[in-house]
């Protein structure tokens, strides 16, 4: 969208980490204000027209009437954390939060580099996007503490990443998979 630009293009505007995002790792999405990539979006429009606000929440008028059903399906990440990741981030400051998510960030990097068989790649982006980063940690701690592992083809190495990552989930109480929006009509 012309004139939206941002300095912070891993936090999104509503609340959606982008850095985590398999759109902005495949290069298809800078991250909202980044540059080239979606910029269409609505919520992009309304920060301009209420004086460029880095995040909605700064907005008098947040939540509006943009966010309903909003986090009701997922896109290429997992909204139903959102309004959670928004809370983390006012409390822990932004700083804070960044901190946190480029740690996340360098678990999913080391998950895609070392055990992503292609065909995994939704299931660990989910993952780190949702889980804690303790559970990550832990998950991360248990595939290196693994030497046999490393010896193995790729595709049993993406299926024992997969499997803890759905054991982490399951402690938590969290379902891996993407929601897709009901269909209006």
């Amino acid at each position: 969208m012309k004139g939206f630009t941002r300095a912070e293009t891993r936090f999104s505007l509503c609340g959606l980490n982008c850095a985590l995002c398999s759109m902005q790792l495949g290069g298809y999405c800078p991250g909202c204000g980044g540059g080239a990539g979606n910029q269409s979006c609505a919520i992009a429009k309304c920060s301009l027209e209420h004086g460029g606000i880095q995040f909605c929440w700064e907005c008098p008028e947040y939540p509006c009437s943009r966010y309903e059903g909003f986090d009701d399906g997922d896109s290429f990440v997992p909204h139903r954390s959102r309004k959670q990741d928004i809370a983390s981030a006012r409390k822990m400051g932004m700083e804070a939060y960044l901190a946190q998510l480029e740690e996340k960030r360098t678990v999913l990097d080391a998950l895609l580099a070392d055990y992503n068989d292609g065909r995994r790649k939704t299931i660990f982006t989910t993952a780190v996007y949702l889980l804690s980063l303790e559970e990550l940690r832990s998950v991360l701690t248990v595939l290196n503490s693994q030497p046999e592992l490393a010896g193995q083809p790729i595709k049993e190495r993406a299926v024992a990443a997969a499997e803890l990552l759905r054991e982490a989930a399951d402690r938590q109480g969290i379902s891996l998979k993407l929601n897709k929006k009901s269909k209006k009509g």
